[in-house]
C-alpha cells in the first residue's frame, strides 16, 4: 500500500488516548485540480480533505460524513464529503472577481461557520454547527469537539504545496476515547497533555518524508503505541444518473419537455466529478411515469 493515500489508526495502551494520521495525494488532487482553484482554496480544500478523512476513522457505522463552511468572506462556500470506506470528494465557490484572495484562513473566511452532517446508512442524521472564531482550521475542529463531543481533542493538518501539479496533505487527530469520562477536559488529562505535547514537535518535512511507523516512532517511542492496519483512501464520486432523475421528478413535465425542445437534450453537470447526464424526451416520460432508473450516465 501506497506511502500516501492511507489513514492509520492507532491506540495508547496506557493512556487512553486514540490516534490517526492520514496523509493525501492522488486522492486529493482530483479535488483540488477539478477546477482552477488558486492555490489559497487549494490549501484550505487540502486542509479539509485531511480533516474529514481523520473524522470518519471516528464513525462507529457506515454512513457519510460532511464538512462544510459557510462564509462571507471571497470563499463563500466549502465541502467535502466522505465516507466510511474513506472515499472522498469536495467542491469551494469563492469570488472570482477579485484578482488575488487573501493568504490567511480568517481573512478568506469571513462571518463563517463550520457544520459538521453525519449522516448513517440506518438511522437519524446528525449536524452541528460552531463559529470559524479560530485562526485556523485545526483549531476550528478543536473547539468544536470540545463544544459539541465534550472529548478532549487535538488537529494538526499540514500541506505541501511546493508542486501544484502534485499537493500533498496530511493530518494527525488525537482524542481521549469517550470511555474514559474523567479526560473529557483537556486540563485534566495529564496522558493526553503529555501525547499532545509530543505530537507538536512533528515537522513538516518529517510529516511528508518519513515513514508511518517512523514517524510513531520518533513522536512516541516511550509510548505504548498499537498501530492498526491501514486503510486506502480514494477519490470517488457517489452522483448517478438515478440521482439527477429524481431531481428531474420535482421538475414539472411540461417545463422539461420545454428545454429539450430548445436546447435538443437536458444537460446536468455533477459540481464533484464533472460527470454529465443527459436526459431526453424518453427519459423524461419514464422519469414521470414512475420509472427513475434511466440508462447509464454518459462519462
Amino acid at each position: 500500500m501506497s506511502a500516501f493515500d492511507t489513514l492509520h489508526r492507532f491506540i495508547f495502551a496506557n493512556a487512553n488516548v486514540r490516534g490517526e494520521l492520514v496523509r493525501l495525494d492522488e486522492s486529493l488532487n482530483h479535488i483540488v485540480h477539478s477546477y482552477e482553484y488558486p492555490v489559497q482554496i487549494q490549501r484550505l480544500l487540502s486542509e479539509m480533505a485531511a480533516a474529514t478523512s481523520l473524522l470518519t476513522a471516528t464513525l462507529k457505522f457506515k454512513g457519510e460524513i460532511a464538512l462544510q463552511i459557510q462564509s462571507k468572506g471571497p470563499v463563500s462556500y466549502a465541502v467535502i464529503n466522505a465516507t466510511h470506506d474513506q472515499t472522498l470528494r469536495g467542491v469551494a465557490r469563492w469570488d472570482d472577481s477579485l484578482s488575488t484572495l487573501p493568504e490567511t484562513f480568517s481573512e478568506l473566511l469571513t462571518s463563517a461557520v463550520l457544520v459538521m452532517t453525519i449522516t448513517p446508512e440506518e438511522g437519524e442524521r446528525y449536524q452541528g454547527v460552531v463559529a470559524l472564531e479560530k485562526p485556523t482550521l485545526a483549531e476550528c475542529l478543536e473547539a468544536y469537539f470540545t463544544q459539541s463531543e465534550q472529548l478532549a481533542t487535538r488537529v494538526h493538518l499540514m500541506t505541501d504545496m511546493q508542486n501544484p501539479e502534485r499537493v500533498k496533505a496530511a493530518g494527525v487527530l488525537l482524542q481521549v476515547l469517550p470511555t474514559d469520562a474523567s479526560a473529557t477536559d483537556v486540563k485534566e488529562s495529564t496522558a493526553f497533555s503529555h501525547i499532545a505535547t509530543l505530537t507538536e514537535t512533528l515537522t513538516e518535512e518529517e510529516m511528508f518524508s518519513l515513514s508511518v511507523e517512523d514517524i510513531l516512532y520518533r513522536l512516541y517511542h516511550q509510548e505504548d503505541v498499537e498501530l492498526f492496519p491501514a486503510h486506502a483512501v480514494k477519490f470517488a464520486c457517489t452522483c448517478s444518473k438515478e440521482r439527477s432523475a429524481e431531481a428531474l421528478r420535482h421538475v414539472e413535465k411540461s417545463e422539461l419537455m420545454s428545454i429539450i425542445e430548445e436546447e435538443g437534450a437536458i444537460k446536468m453537470n455533477c459540481q464533484y466529478c464533472h460527470t454529465e447526464y443527459r436526459f431526453d424526451s424518453i427519459d423524461v416520460e419514464s422519469i414521470h411515469s414512475g420509472n427513475i432508473t434511466p440508462p447509464e450516465a454518459s462519462q
